[in-house]
């Protein structure tokens, strides 16, 4: 292997930025060290590619991957306006996918579990890429483990995905179904999700129970601006362990039309980034960017946002006073 393109595989420390072709080179989310290896490791960057929960397109199982390209662009200088570089801070590695048995779907739950448990018992964070979003549910539910209390959501979407049962299911036969719009209802009723201190970002469908979720939705967004949004999140999760999920289809189709389902009249990529970089100082626990489907997608402008809006994220959890 010609080390000069494979730094990320090969180079032993894990600050700091790689510079390589963004052309060539191993693809690991930011050009980070490819390892399982978590001793002295801050944050934990892996993929789940799963998409057999969705309900429309599927494809969100080649999302890892293709955020992960994405990312390659961003590899070499800090993001735009912040006074620090994220990768500065945090030790991050990339440590590949979760495996589960796609010919045994029933095991597949608790093998995300379990693969998100074995990472965050050694300390780290985890910041996942799906997948579609039903992959929000197991991740969330190895954070309860670890936590035993109910975790703050904020949750970046334009489905409240509290239905209690999938679509074209009757919820007074069937009750317990999973899928990636109804896995906020079964976190809310298993007490993994506060909904009273947990916010949910960008909304414009309708559903009769939002499980006393605080909504701003994308009218609400686009008529009281970043600011408002903002302060209001603040105020909901104040310093509580908070989850972040972030559907990509909170973005309006326009700037994010690889995706499952994709709906109008949502957020630009400039007010999602500059939300999430507005809530620097919360208590970040985990975060997740998932639904990102490359075969809708064009010219890769999904992915690419999808990346930035993960390297926001990374940049509050490097905002955190342990890592300052």
């Amino acid at each position: 292997m010609n080390k000069k393109n494979s730094k990320n595989m090969d180079r032993p420390e894990l600050y700091g930025m790689v510079y390589e072709p963004t052309y060539s080179g191993a693809t690991t989310f930011l050009r980070r060290t490819a390892s399982r290896d978590l001793n002295g490791v801050d944050l934990v960057i892996t993929g789940i590619p799963l998409d057999t929960a969705t309900t429309n397109r599927p494809g969100a199982r080649f999302g890892p991957r293709a955020v992960r390209l994405a990312s390659t662009i961003m590899a070499w200088e800090k993001p735009y306006g912040l006074d620090f570089n994220p990768v500065d801070r945090l030790a991050m590695v990339d440590y590949g996918d979760c495996h589960f048995d796609f010919g045994k779907p029933e095991a597949a739950v608790n093998e995300m579990i379990d693969h998100i448990s074995s990472i965050i018992d050694q300390g780290p964070g985890v910041l996942t890429i799906g997948g579609d979003h039903f992959v929000s549910y197991p991740v969330l539910k190895a954070y309860a483990k670890k936590y035993k209390e109910p975790i703050s959501l904020i949750h970046f979407d334009a489905h409240t995905d509290t239905w209690e049962a999938g679509e074209g299911q009757d919820p007074e036969e069937e009750n317990g179904r999973i899928d990636h719009g109804t896995m906020f209802y079964h976190a809310v009723k298993e007490g993994i999700v506060d909904p009273k201190n947990s916010v949910q970002i960008g909304i414009r469908t309708e559903n009769p129970d939002t499980m006393g979720f605080n909504i701003l939705d994308a009218p609400w967004v686009h008529k009281n601006g970043i600011e408002q949004v903002i302060q209001k999140t603040l105020e909901i999760v104040g310093n509580k362990p908070v989850y972040m999920t972030f559907d990509i289809d909170c973005l309006d189709p326009s700037f994010a039309p690889g995706t499952g389902t994709p709906v109008c009249g949502g957020l630009t990529s400039h007010q999602a980034m500059s939300i999430i970089r507005g809530l620097s100082g919360i208590n970040l626990i985990g975060m997740d960017v998932v639904e990102v489907a490359p075969a809708y997608d064009v010219g890769e402008i999904t992915a690419l946002a999808a990346a930035h809006i993960a390297m926001e994220m990374v940049s509050i959890y490097a905002s955190k006073p342990e890592f300052k």
